[in-house]
């Protein structure tokens, strides 16, 4: 049996470091693209369970609980495998004749939908922990409830759902790494791609986990910096 000869010099070396380098800067790009789009859409759904009226509250209620419940592996599949054959053959032309990397378009959209049900879930939480005076008080005022849930509402619920928050970014960007399995070239992906050329696959895999652990430690403290400038006096933490 021949013994593993470590070699972490691949690491640096051309082009293994680049390819490394760059799938980290996938993996960063594909996390925040997707962020924007799930926070937008979670705050939308999740706002949308606290309403009074249920023709609103329904629908959002369903989007979270299909999205929330299926895997987000088998939604990555189903949006690159399943949904371009229900579109007509026109547009599919269309999408990989002018889409440089459907890959990367389908994982934001499976990254974005899945965690926005998630996020949703969080909102509408932070939304009824908020007092029930808050909503007086901003009725009173004259304002509209899409005025209300703008301007007071979810400005101050938004302050105390930062830790659940940032756990949910945290999971977006740790979800990144399945996109590897659609071809998108992120850093599971380059560390893969790195064993098969060379054959180090320890060196690769634990470069790879270094960058997780290290992009996801940066983010947990800086949240917590945030949280603490943003905390709002006397109010319980969730």
């Amino acid at each position: 049996m021949i013994a593993y000869q470590f070699d972490w010099s691949i690491l640096w070396r051309h082009p293994y470091g680049g390819w490394i380098l760059q799938g980290l800067l996938t993996t960063v790009h594909l996390s925040l693209i997707s962020w924007v789009f799930a926070l937008t859409l979670g705050i939308i759904v999740g706002s949308s369970r606290t309403l009074p009226w249920s023709f609103i509250r329904a629908p959002a209620t369903a989007y979270v609980e299909f999205f929330r419940d299926i895997p987000f592996l088998v939604q990555l599949f189903f949006w690159y495998f399943a949904a371009p054959m229900l579109l007509p053959r026109e547009v599919m032309q269309w999408i990989y004749q002018n889409l440089g990397n459907p890959e990367y378009g389908t994982a934001v959209v499976a990254l974005s939908i899945y965690t926005s049900s998630r996020v949703a879930e969080q909102i509408r939480s932070g939304l009824q922990s908020i007092p029930k005076d808050q909503y007086s008080a901003a009725m009173a005022t004259g304002l509209s409830r899409f005025q209300m849930y703008r301007y007071v509402i979810l400005p101050y619920a938004l302050r105390i759902m930062i830790p659940p928050l940032t756990t949910e970014f945290l999971t977006i960007f740790k979800n990144s790494a399945l996109a590897m399995t659609i071809a998108v070239a992120e850093t599971t992906f380059a560390s893969m791609q790195i064993d098969a050329y060379t054959f180090h696959g320890f060196e690769a895999t634990t470069a790879a986990t270094l960058v997780y652990l290290l992009i996801s430690l940066t983010i947990s403290m800086s949240m917590r910096l945030v949280e603490s400038k943003t905390s709002i006096p006397g109010l319980i933490r969730r």
